[in-house]
């Protein structure tokens, strides 16, 4: 079953197609023949009853007339049914396209990139297919807004990929992305980079900039991941609730709850942005539980430049 991960670069193809161009480009230096416009097709390859053979995306680049096709494959882990099926998602998406087909495989792991990198023999003499693949390694790094701008599913895919360990890729989201397009796709496209990054700090990083933003968490991405926030809450509330015989330590549980992970929020935007923090200021800050506040010092922190502009 695809996973989200999955799923998520798949849908970057799929929003916008000339992505599949620009990574052609940038990360094989492969010359793009002259396109009007980039589109996406049926990625039904079926040839052959009752076997169904189905692309992750095609991607078709056009003029006048086809003159390239891209098999689009997300790749998390080794399969080995692909290097049966590849070679007839190109022959099959070559002669219904009647153009050049190439196979891009992009991959998030650097051992699936690996495998997913090794030559396929067809049979024929001197006919072996070679994917091209994208690992983690070679994804480009986007930090200027304006080029995430330029090509912002590059950018989101950047995200993807590097924001756990590079901050700056996920302003560059923020700045160049999420702020500049619509909101249907901001909220889907934030959400996203949520569900897959790797480290707490991150996400609490990207959290606090889309607080200071006022972004909305709303696709299915995020709701699921607010309902299991909530469950947590609920469950700790209920737990001390439980303990003390009162009503009321619901309440305080889900309170704390929201208070630690705003405290966390904060405390990861200010490192991340290397302003250095006191034990008077970090005290102050950790002791802190009321909401309206913490959330306060939250924007402060995504612009602050010392740790005291927090309480000026």
């Amino acid at each position: 079953m695809p996973t989200a991960e999955h799923e998520a670069v798949t849908l970057l193809f799929r929003n916008r197609p000339q992505l599949a161009a620009d990574l052609l480009g940038a990360v094989f230096d492969m010359p793009m023949p002259e396109f009007s416009e980039a589109q996406t097709e049926s990625g039904d390859l079926t040839e052959v009853v009752p076997s169904e053979f189905r692309a992750d995306a095609v991607v078709v680049l056009r003029a006048d007339r086809p003159v390239l096709a891209v098999v689009v494959e997300v790749q998390r882990g080794r399969d080995p049914r692909k290097r049966w099926s590849w070679p007839l998602y190109l022959t099959s998406l070559r002669a219904r396209m009647e153009c050049p087909a190439v196979l891009l495989v992009v991959c998030v792991d650097s051992a699936a990139a690996s495998w997913c990198a090794r030559s396929i023999p067809i049979g024929h003499p001197g006919w072996v297919l070679r994917p091209l693949v994208i690992g983690p390694e070679s994804i480009p790094v986007v930090t200027d807004d304006k080029e995430a701008a330029k090509a912002p599913e590059l950018a989101v895919l950047s995200a993807m990929v590097h924001g756990s360990e590079r901050f700056d890729v996920l302003d560059a989201l923020c700045d160049g992305v999420l702020c500049d397009i619509d909101d249907e796709r901001a909220r889907l496209y934030s959400d996203v980079v949520l569900a897959v990054l790797r480290t707490e700090h991150a996400r609490s990083y990207l959290e606090a900039r889309m607080i200071a933003e006022k972004y909305e968490y709303q696709s299915s991405f995020a709701k699921k991941f607010i309902a299991e926030g909530e469950a947590r809450g609920e469950a700790r509330g209920l737990e001390r609730g439980l303990e003390r015989g009162l009503e009321r330590g619901l309440e305080r549980g889900l309170e704390r709850g929201l208070a630690r992970g705003e405290v966390s929020a904060i405390l990861t935007v200010l490192d991340a942005r290397g302003i250095a923090i006191t034990d008077e200021a970090r005290a102050r800050i950790e002791n802190c539980s009321d909401l309206v506040q913490l959330e306060k010092w939250i924007r402060l922190a995504v612009i602050a430049q010392s740790v005291d502009e927090l309480f000026d």
